[in-house]
């Protein structure tokens, strides 16, 4: 006797379906759809489904879609090696931006030619059209399925090991399962522990690459064994994947590091350290008109500057509680100050002095140094402070991730029912000025408690999040869940901005904080003569000056606005005659604070020519000698147009008005539409 059919909800309509019905028949006409949500939950289109369940399908081009592919593709991936490679032991294969790894233990790191061959095998498997077939087991069975794989072995039997994001591929909180790779002819030529969704084969698979291969620590910790990573990526279409590399070629030609050698720029001298940078007086000037930019629009926003020392007793890392949560990032200690006698005995206890890797602790120290009253609020202190962290070597990315750094700090301190208009102020200041230097597309990231690193209250903890989430929201910017992501003393809101190629970078942050104006018991008289805790708000608006300046190198390419540009004005002369004239131009534009250069190499003028527009300067002056006896210069643009023949006083005015306005000039469109005079202006007569 049949079983009777079972009421389900599929895409928000209620349907009577056979009791044996799962999504292959649900959504067998649309051979796009590759997996269900079952339940809010991604699962396998051939699930079984029971009474009352709600089924909506995934489709291959959707998010939930292309990241079951390239799950599905780490499987292949990993068949592939084992096939190559039989003795190769397996870690773990996650999904990630783009695309997906797998970590292996093999006996010598891959070649780029073993890529080669990897990704041929990987193709004949995916033409073969092997289908992934889930089955739950029990923790015995998986123990005796695994037991020449010591990697899977530690997984099944860590019960945490759901809570790790790069096991969670491998292992459910739940129940454990494998996915077996079924050849045409049903025999299971592969199988992986997984919590699966997969494909319903891998015919799916449209358009993959492998990019490279690194080593990697298992489970990221440096006392476990050292084993080998390999990248891919994959798309849903030839199209896409091939914008992708177009996009990573793009990325390389703009990667800082290689800009930063090319334009003298800075570097990391060996002598000093990895992580450490020097800035030269390129370098240096583009962080000089960074700083002071910023320091001009906070003196408009009211803020007091402060400046603090590098180094302090640990005592005080202590009460804000950074000893117990990033000791391990921090320098270790210097022990100094202590006194001993003669036979080597103790008079006079020493300290424990630590590089300050946060500011915050010190500025809370310049807000308790006296009595303050609830009249002096808001209070916003500001600094430009370096700090240290010790990143691991193998962390260490250019100016990115550093281990000093310059944060454009600044902790602001309140009354309760001033912090939400107080948030609301900054979220727009930090914004504008972000905009100020070529940032327009941006999108909020809304970090929130970590259960497992905090202190404080649930009840402040809600109060912080749900002020930060209004003050979000009302900027009408896209917001996006953290969960997990803030600080140990408060959550936080991070601004997101797009470069010029589409990535995203995450500059400056705003943090909530009740928690460390109590650990310092910081205090202000309100106006019923009572002392009350502020509220505390920390924020970077740079992040770092280090990072936020590889930011703006790569997403102009090096090719700064000419406020920001390291050399604003090159001179070239075509001849040694016309030197004097175009000299004098040039002092007359150093005078005005224009950072010049003049090229008086002996180079032929072509040569000249081709290292200015290597240069990036916004403002190439030729000088011939027509220029010179009419009393003018030549423009030359980075799109390779000119302008002939500009009379001196005009060029010059030009010149400071395209750097007072903050605009972008390539060409000399460009640079006649910034300098062209207003409406408004032309019609006075």
């Amino acid at each position: 006797m049949a079983a009777s059919p079972i009421s389900i909800t599929v895409n928000g309509e209620v349907k009577e379906v056979e009791a044996t019905a799962t999504g292959t028949e649900l959504f067998a006409d649309d051979k796009n759809i590759i997996a269900i949500k079952l339940n809010g939950e991604p699962r396998d289109l051939y699930t079984p489904l029971n009474e009352g369940d709600e089924v909506e399908p995934i489709a291959l081009d959707s998010e939930d879609g292309l990241t079951i592919m390239r799950h599905s593709a780490t499987h292949v991936m990993a068949q592939a090696v084992q096939e190559i490679y039989p003795n190769a032991k397996l870690g773990v294969g996650p999904v990630i931006k783009d695309g997906f790894y797998y970590d292996f233990e093999v006996e010598k790191p891959f070649t780029p030619e073993d890529l080669k061959e990897i990704e041929k095998r990987m193709q004949r498997i995916i033409k073969s059209s092997q289908s992934f077939r889930r089955r739950v087991v029990t923790e015995e069975e998986a123990l005796a399925e695994e037991a020449d794989q010591p990697f899977k072995i530690e997984l099944i039997k860590d019960k945490e090991a759901h809570l790790d994001p790069e096991a969670a591929t491998e292992i459910d909180e739940k129940e454990l399962s494998f996915y077996d790779n079924v050849d045409r002819d049903g025999n299971v030529v592969w199988k992986d522990l997984c919590r699966g969704p997969h494909l319903p084969n891998t015919r799916y698979i449209k358009a993959f690459k492998i990019e490279r291969s690194a080593a990697a620590y298992w489970r990221g910790s440096e006392k476990n064994p050292m084993m080998q990573r390999i990248y891919g990526v994959a798309f849903f279409t030839k199209d896409d994947l091939k914008a992708y590399q177009t996009r990573l070629e793009e990325a390389a030609k703009r990667d800082h590091r290689k800009l930063g050698a090319a334009m003298d720029l800075f570097s990391f001298p060996d002598e000093i350290g990895p992580g450490l940078a020097v800035f030269h007086p390129k370098g240096a000037a583009v962080i000089n008109a960074m700083e002071d930019y910023s320091r001009e629009q906070h003196r408009k926003h009211h803020y007091s500057f402060v400046q603090t020392p590098h180094i302090t007793k640990g005592g005080l890392y202590e009460t804000s509680g950074h000893l117990h949560w990033y000791k391990d990032s921090m320098y270790p200690p210097m022990h100094l100050d202590e006194e001993v006698d003669a036979d080597g005995n103790v008079v006079k206890p020493g300290f424990d002095y630590y590089l300050k890797p946060m500011n915050c602790p010190m500025h809370n120290l310049i807000f308790k140094s006296r009595q303050r009253s609830y009249r002096e609020l808001p209070l916003r202190l500001f600094e430009f402070g370096t700090v240290y962290r010790y990143e691991k070597s193998g962390e260490v990315h250019g100016l990115t991730r550093v281990r000093g750094l310059t944060q454009d700090d600044s902790h602001i301190y309140c009354t309760r029912e001033q912090m939400k208009d107080e948030l609301t102020n900054l979220l727009t200041f930090v914004l504008n000025l972000l905009k100020d230097f070529g940032l327009t597309d941006f999108y909020l990231e809304l970090s929130t408690k970590d259960e497992h690193k905090y202190v404080g209250s649930d009840e402040i903890w809600e109060e912080a999040t749900n002020t930060l989430r209004e003050v979000a929201e009302a900027s009408h910017l896209d917001l996006v869940a953290d969960p997990g992501g803030a600080a140990f003393y408060g959550p936080k809101i991070s601004v997101q901005a797009r470069d010029a190629i589409g990535r995203t970078w995450q500059v400056s942050t705003i943090q909530l904080d009740f928690n460390l104006p109590e650990r310092f018991q910081l205090e202000y008289i309100a106006a019923d003569g009572t002392h009350q805790r502020p509220v505390m708000i920390h924020r970077a608006l740079f992040g770092s000056i280090e990072r936020f300046f590889a930011v703006l190198l790569e997403h102009y390419a090096g090719a700064f606005p000419a406020w920001l540009a390291p050399v604003q004005v090159l001179g070239v002369p075509v001849t040694d005659e016309v030197v004097p004239h175009l000299a004098g131009f040039i002092k007359s534009l150093e005078d005005e604070m224009v950072r010049c250069e003049v090229d008086y190499s002996a180079d032929r003028f072509g040569k000249k020519i081709r290292n200015a527009s290597k240069s990036k300067a916004p403002f190439v002056l030729i000088v011939g000698e027509e220029d010179m006896n009419n009393n003018a210069v030549s423009f030359r643009f980075r799109d390779g147009s000119q302008l002939n023949g500009v009379p001196v006083d005009e060029a010059k005015a030009k010149i400071l008005e395209v750097i007072k306005k903050r605009v972008q000039v390539n060409s000399v469109d460009d640079f006649n539409a910034v300098t062209a005079p207003s409406e408004a202006a032309s019609d006075v007569k």
